[in-house]
């Protein structure tokens, strides 16, 4: 299980540095606290570290679940998707909010993906 909490700890650093990424932002377009709104690149920064606590929510106790009753090592394969689709999903969203499909295409896909292999192997522990 160690691989799943580093991989854990990865998902939540990412989520910390999409917060810094707000924070800097907030300077470069002066967007001041606790504003929200003001300057539309601002806001695609803040979107991408809310939609990211969003995912956050389903994701963590998926691969958790996954990792216990499933497997560790495919648990943390899949985490580092769910990773690499909010790098994808955060550029392009920053560039181009258009652009953000693809990134959230792989965070959605390795989620659900965690969420029933856990559920699986939850039940089938029980039968």
């Amino acid at each position: 299980m160690a691989w799943v909490v580093i991989t854990m700890v990865v998902a939540l650093l990412q989520y910390l540095a999409f917060g810094f990424m707000v924070g800097s932002a907030r300077g470069k377009y002066g967007v001041p606290a606790p504003a929200i709104s003001g300057n539309e690149i601002f806001e695609r920064y803040f979107r991408v570290q809310q939609n990211t606590l969003e995912q956050l929510v389903a994701f963590l106790p998926g691969i958790w679940l996954f990792g216990t009753y499933v497997s560790p090592i495919w648990a943390s394969v899949l985490g580092a998707v769910f990773i690499v689709g909010r790098a994808i999903y955060a550029a392009g969203y920053i560039r181009d909010p258009k652009g953000r499909g693809p990134g959230f295409g792989l965070t959605f896909l390795s989620t659900t993906i965690l969420l029933l292999g856990g559920l699986y192997g939850a039940v089938r522990t029980l039968l």
